[in-house]
């Protein structure tokens, strides 16, 4: 391992950042130039991400600019998307942990972009600590750069430690937990220290300075191998298992350079056996570090300069100064000189960063606009409808006293002018049949919705059960967020909306059962004219109340109300008119503050807009209460003038129906058309509703499936059972293994098939003499029993060197054919006899005779002498 160490990095899988917030891009703002320029910043950050996570980076400068540049982008962008509703999920692997054959190495996926800032910090601390691990410590701007990114990666680790379990809310892999990464922390710290340190030697500082840097260098070598040892789960991994015996040799070796300066500090200040003490401290130190940790780091140089001041030191002090060498205990206290400090993480870490959504205002804006624009359309809804529902009132009371038809109904026998215009209305909105196909409509648009919010919610409900289930299967394993909790919110948004239907459906009921109620008098007023009049009534003619002063009275106070409706509705133009932004306030207001207070904004801005509308709509009802007052008196002294009679009283009757019909169907016609457009609008609604489930669900199965596959494979890693001792009989007859050869499993037994033996061949027949015994010298004696293997037979150089005598082959008795090799089903595959191609043997009698120079033809017994002669 290097004397200096790094930090590998952390690696991440691909995501997909362009589909979700370019949707949320879209649905939030028009079509337009606006909305164009964010979805390029959108492609353009994803593009950032692959080229700071999704490859690997070069140790240098231009790749931690890379990484710097898109942490200062993830900060500037988590205010300006709803990220916990998008269900990004981010999936990084442990740094440390390696995995095994079977299993990949630990990681985690999380819906969060705390995670991803997380992350990338500490890949920012990794390469800052492999790019200073990299630089020349000869060279000034070596030693800089070492010392700024070791304090750069000291900084990015100190803030992980601080903010990784509120950025995550659950329990982080073990590399990026708050006791791996204060460990971290203080080992880039100590090593900028020493940094420091070599900086302070290579400068010629004094003695006093550098024994100072390097004591504290020691300190905080100490400090982080005390916190890497004592933590349960650091040293089982194999990085922290090599980093030990750095730090401790690193402690050893500083706190030798401390002694070994100030052991020259001391020979300035004639304390002679001081030196002696603190250089034969120092010498105890480097052995410790030769004998213990000589793999690791060298600390050759360093004992050299020691044992040759140590042996100086003695010599001056034997021959001429004669110190007494005081105890280690009884020495000062070296000082400690700090010229460190972890780098804070304020954003922007880049000097080159430009935010690529600027003009895009941040979530908390967004949040506040849509609560000021709520507030708004509450206003507006609140105002417009006291003016209306007043002047339905005002409708009503005048159709109870069929006003204005009784003053233009003083001859009885003709159709008052008044019901002749709300008969005419009627028939240009369509009359009966428009109204009739508007409520047919409604329940559709309404079953409509219903389904889609049904569907939504059925897809929360079946990912939760699945989720359920999984937890109940895997207990504690099953780490992941429940999706009860996740799906809190959207849940109460469902539960909002299925609110909403419902009050819908109570007012649908209350329009069609004020249609039934006028249904039939609306049918009347679509009639035409002389229909109309035929259906109302005659009565006696009432001509000498034409000129009364009551009915002047009435008809006065009538235009007046006439006068106040239209004001009315030119008041209703102007609030629905009225708009405000308070963008650049709360913009502001972030900016100053940090916070928004919307409530008090949003109060005041509508104050200052609608206070005098507000204060016109009041004037309007106190003044329609005047005159609605004024003609119920005056309609009482009508009354009394008028004559009464059965056929008045009817026709009156009948008057004041066609005008309440008129008024009902402005009305019910009004609110089914209002009706229509909500259904329709909410139904864009419940589809971004159901788009968002959908994504959420499908973002969980994908987190639910990675996190399968990590558990298969923990399982597989696991041991199937317990550790066993072997029964004594299974290894009572195993031989012993030779001392240094390689163990070899012991195969299954098995079944093997064993022929039967074949009866005894009979018996040979002596030899015949063959003329030429030289050409069958290798021939063997008789049948070899079988072998492992057939090693090649080696001719023999000469006939002294034979190691028996040359048999000859024995070619069978006549009529006796040798069954050729082939056919043997049991040899070939046991005992690896080469083939042996079958041969016609020759026909006749026995072979000639053997030689006469064989005294010995036959094969020798034993306990005889040697054909051939001793030597």
């Amino acid at each position: 391992m290097a004397t200096f160490i790094s930090v590998p990095l952390k690696k991440s899988s691909e995501v997909d950042l362009v589909k979700p917030l370019s949707k949320f891009v879209t649905a939030t703002y028009p079509a337009g130039e606006e909305q164009a320029e964010h979805l390029r910043a959108v492609e353009e950050l994803s593009r950032l991400r692959k080229s700071a996570v999704g490859r690997p980076l070069d140790k240098h400068e231009s790749s931690l600019e890379l990484l710097l540049r898109y942490y200062d982008q993830l900060c500037a962008v988590e205010a300006k998307f709803p990220f916990s509703e998008l269900c990004l999920t981010f999936t990084w692997k442990d740094a440390f942990d390696k995995g095994s054959l079977f299993g990949g190495s630990v990681k985690l996926a999380l819906a969060s972009v705390g995670y991803e800032k997380t992350c990338v910090l500490f890949n920012i601390g990794a390469l800052a600590s492999q790019i200073a691990s990299e630089q020349n410590l000869d060279s000034d701007d070596g030693l800089k750069g070492a010392a700024k990114n070791y304090q750069l990666a000291s900084g990015a680790f100190g803030h992980i430690k601080d903010t990784v379990l509120s950025a995550l809310n659950r329990e982080p892999t073990v590399d990026i937990s708050p006791e791996t990464a204060g460990t971290l922390s203080q080992v880039m710290l100590a090593q900028a220290q020493e940094v420091f340190c070599i900086k302070a030697t290579s400068d010629k500082m004094k003695d006093a300075i550098i024994a100072k840097l390097a004591n504290q260098a020691a300190d905080f070598y100490g400090d982080a191998f005390k916190q890497c040892q004592y933590k349960e789960n650091l040293p089982k991994y194999f990085y922290f298992q090599e980093v030990l015996p750095v730090l401790a040799a690193k402690h050893c070796m500083l706190q030798a350079t401390a002694e070994l300066h100030q052991g020259t500090v001391a020979n300035q200040k004639k304390r002679f056996g001081e030196e002696i003490a603190r250089l034969q401290h120092a010498t105890e130190l480097v052995k410790t570090v030769g004998s213990r940790y000589d793999e690791y780091v060298n600390v050759k140089d360093l004992s050299d300069r020691i044992g040759r001041a140590l042996t100086a030191a003695k010599k001056d002090n034997d021959f001429i100064y004669h110190d007494r060498v005081p105890e280690l205990k009884d020495l000062e206290h070296i000082g400690k000189a700090s010229l460190v400090k972890a780098t804070p993480i304020q954003t922007p870490l880049s000097q080159k960063f430009t935010d690529l959504f600027e003009k895009m205002v941040p979530m908390a804006v967004q949040q506040s606009l849509t609560m000021s624009s709520q507030r708004r359309g509450d206003m507006v809804s609140r105002l417009v409808g006291s003016l209306r529902e007043s002047t339905n009132l005002c409708n009503g009371v005048l159709a109870s006293l069929n006003l204005p038809a009784a003053l233009e109904d003083l001859s009885g026998d003709s159709v008052p002018p008044s019901i002749l215009e709300k008969s005419r209305a009627v028939a240009s909105q369509g009359g009966l049949q428009s109204v009739e196909t508007l409520i047919r409509e409604l329940p559709e648009l309404m079953q409509r919705n219903r389904e889609i919010l049904d569907e939504s919610l059925k897809m929360l409900d079946d990912e939760e059960a699945t989720d359920t289930e999984l937890r109940a299967k895997f207990s504690q394993r099953w780490s992941r967020t429940p999706s009860a909790d996740l799906y809190k919110p959207l849940r109460a948004e469902g539960g909002k909306f299925r609110s909403t239907l419902d009050m819908a459906a109570q007012a649908d009921q209350t329009v069609r059962e004020r249609y039934n109620i006028h249904c039939e008098m609306i049918r009347l007023l679509c009639r035409p004219e002389n229909e109309l009049s035929d259906s109302i009534p005659s009565a006696n003619p009432m001509k000498t109340l034409q000129g009364s002063e009551v009915v002047n009275v009435l008809r006065a106070l009538l235009a007046q109300l006439d006068e106040m409706k239209r004001e009315r509705e030119a008041l209703e133009m102007e609030i629905k008119a009225v708009t405000f932004d308070l963008t650049a306030s709360f913009l502001t207001a972030l900016a100053q503050d940090g916070i928004i207070n919307d409530e008090a904004m949003i109060s005041g801005a509508i104050d200052s807009h609608y206070g005098a509308s507000s204060e016109r709509v009041q004037q309007s009802l106190r003044t329609q209460e005047e005159l609605l007052s004024k003609v119920q008196t005056a309609h009482q002294e009508f009354s009394a003038l008028k004559q009464s009679s059965g056929e008045a009283d009817e026709r009156e009757e009948l008057l004041k129906k066609l005008a309440a019909a008129h008024d009902s169907y402005t009305e019910i016609s009004s609110n089914l058309k209002e009706g229509t457009k909500f259904y329709n609008d909410l139904t864009e609604i419940l589809l971004r509703f159901q788009n968002k489930c959908s994504d959420i669900v499908f973002a969980r199965k994908t987190e639910r499936d990675e996190l399968l596959k990590e558990l298969q494979q923990s399982i597989a890693r696991e041991p199937s059972a317990p550790s066993f001792n072997v029964p004594a009989y299974q290894t009572a007859n195993t031989p012993n293994p030779a001392p240094g050869a390689a163990s070899v499993p012991t195969p299954a037994p098995r079944t093997v098939f064993q022929p039967q033996a074949k009866p005894a061949p009979p018996a040979r027949p002596p030899p015949p003499n063959l003329s030429a015994p030289a050409a069958n010298a290798n021939a063997p004696a008789g049948p070899a029993p079988p072998t492992s293997g057939n090693p090649p037979p080696v001719a023999p150089a000469a006939a002294s060197q034979a190691q028996g005598p040359p048999y000859p082959t024995y070619q069978g008795y006549p009529g006796f054919y040798q069954m050729p090799m082939a056919y043997n089903p049991y040899m070939y595959g046991q005992y690896n006899v080469p083939y042996v191609p079958y041969q016609t043997p020759p026909q006749g009698g026995y072979p000639a005779a053997p030689p006469a120079q064989h005294p010995y033809p036959y094969p020798q017994q034993p306990g005889q002498q040697p054909y051939y002669p001793q030597q």
